[in-house]
């Protein structure tokens, strides 16, 4: 369904390729990196807000709904006990129903990176 390949030759940069698309992921200076790209968690809360944008979109276009801007802000923390929380803040341009505003939020917990973080997924690894 998803597959991405990365190639690193030395220091905390990663360069990743999916299908035809080049990003870099690195560490802030702060912990080592050059900052060259966004850090690990930042892609995973990218991933997740991207799919909820997308999500959503393509819901309120099958019901006709406009919503003008969408606008997704995501907080990745770990609290002392080491409990991960993710904060996820969505705002739209227009102004929405109350109905609709309660459908579209049903819909952000069915949105697929949603789901898969959620439930947790099995990570096979390989050494070559």
């Amino acid at each position: 369904m998803a597959t991405v390949h990365l190639h690193n030759t030395s220091g905390y940069a990663q360069e990743i390729r999916a299908r035809t698309h080049r990003l870099t992921s690195d560490e802030p200076e702060n912990n080592g990196g050059k900052d060259t790209g966004p850090a690990p968690y930042e892609l995973l809360l990218a991933a997740l807000a991207s799919c909820t944008s997308l999500t959503l979109r393509m819901y309120a276009d099958k019901k006709g709904w406009q919503l003008g801007s969408i606008k997704v802000d995501a907080r990745f923390s770990r609290d002392d006990q080491g409990v991960e929380t993710i904060e996820r803040t969505i705002a739209f341009g227009e102004t929405l129903s109350p109905e609709q505003r309660t459908r579209l939020a049903e819909i952000c917990e069915k949105t697929p990176v949603t789901k898969t973080i959620r439930q947790g997924t099995a990570i096979q690894t390989q050494l070559q």
